[in-house]
């Protein structure tokens, strides 16, 4: 017997909402291979591995609208998928070391007691901002390893 998820147990399980995959649902994107009786979304391995594929094109810096082409066969080479992950990290780069010069930058002036700017205070906070989407991409690899924990229960399961 196939085992399914409902839509609120998936959600727990990768640490997404209930209407993030209720969206992915209406726009086409992620649909469940069943529903119950009662009209509930009912998912299963199948569904869970297509979901693991969307999140990790995501992480990658796709939009929804190209994880669907890609999905669909469509434009995107795994070169493509790459390449824009390099300019991400390149990204990811320079906003680092925009944060450590403006970080070492409020470290001297605070050794030599001056005042800081309120500019100057709300460049460093908007900086500081954005450095921290990068634990946002470690969360959601901690969910991908979720996955894969599943996916060997599963396995043992049933072989």
């Amino acid at each position: 017997m196939q085992q399914h998820w409902k839509v609120g147990d998936l959600a727990k399980l990768t640490g997404l909402t209930v209407r993030t995959l209720r969206f992915y649902d209406q726009i086409g994107l992620f649909s469940p291979s069943a529903h119950s009786d009662s009209g509930h979304r009912l998912y299963d391995e199948s569904d869970i591995r297509r979901l693991q594929q969307i999140l990790s094109l995501k992480d990658l810096g796709l939009s929804l609208e190209e994880i669907q082409t890609v999905l669909q066969g469509g434009t995107h080479t795994p070169a493509d998928i790459v390449a824009i992950q390099m300019e991400r990290v390149r990204s990811n780069i320079k906003t680092q070391q925009k944060l450590l010069a403006e970080l070492e930058r409020l470290a001297e002036r605070m050794n030599q007691q001056e005042a800081l700017s309120t500019d100057a205070f709300i460049s460093l906070l908007e900086t500081m901002k954005k450095s921290h989407e990068k634990y946002i991409m470690e969360h959601r690899l901690n969910w991908e390893r979720r996955f894969d924990l599943l996916g060997d229960l599963v396995n043992d399961k049933w072989t």
